[in-house]
């Protein structure tokens, strides 16, 4: 299951790298074209923000699987292991809950606009709205795994306070460093 997982998460990040390049080619292309050659391309504007959109939300699940969203466990990481587990089981529950909330208005919104195109390109407003299920249903997935993980008690001692207080703990760079 963890390969899957890792597998999944590889295909998400390599997707995420492809959208910021066709973000950067787009918007600079657009701008050399606009302040050089008096011209534009069409779909630039449009195109940018739909791979901006689902660059945010597939970056969130890989995040959601790293464990690599701030927040602060000042309180949580003084508590025993058992009020730790429940803490934490408690936070997944809520995350669970929040997670269907957008899963949920996703799908309407793109059951509404599967009919409705976009001005510019003429692509289903669906694909815009499919972001948010995509990430509703990795999301739940990736969730449901580490509450079962929680419940069981499975999860190490680190796994156990799902987040970094910022990004210099999350990533420590070596002591010898200068």
């Amino acid at each position: 299951m963890q390969k899957l997982i890792d597998g999944y998460c590889r295909l998400l990040n390599f997707l995420c790298a492809l959208a910021l390049a066709a973000m950067v080619v787009l918007v600079f292309g657009n701008v050399v074209l606009r302040y050089a050659f008096n011209s534009n391309i069409a779909v630039s504007d449009e195109m940018s923000r739909w791979l901006f959109v689902w660059l945010t939300f597939l970056g969130a699940i890989v995040a959601l699987k790293e464990h690599g969203h701030l927040g602060t466990d000042v309180l949580v990481s003084r508590l025993p292991r058992t009020a730790r587990r429940v803490c934490l089981f408690m936070a997944q529950a809520l995350m669970l809950w929040a997670t269907w909330l957008l899963l949920s208005g996703s799908l309407t919104q793109a059951r509404i606009n599967w009919d409705s195109v976009a001005p510019v390109t003429g692509l289903s407003m669906a694909l815009f709205y499919g972001s948010g299920v995509v990430f509703g249903v990795s999301a739940m997935a990736l969730l449901l795994r580490e509450m079962w993980r929680t419940a069981t008690g499975t999860a190490t001692d680190e796994e156990l306070v799902m987040v970094a207080e910022s990004e210099e703990l999350a990533h420590p760079e070596p002591a010898n460093r200068r």
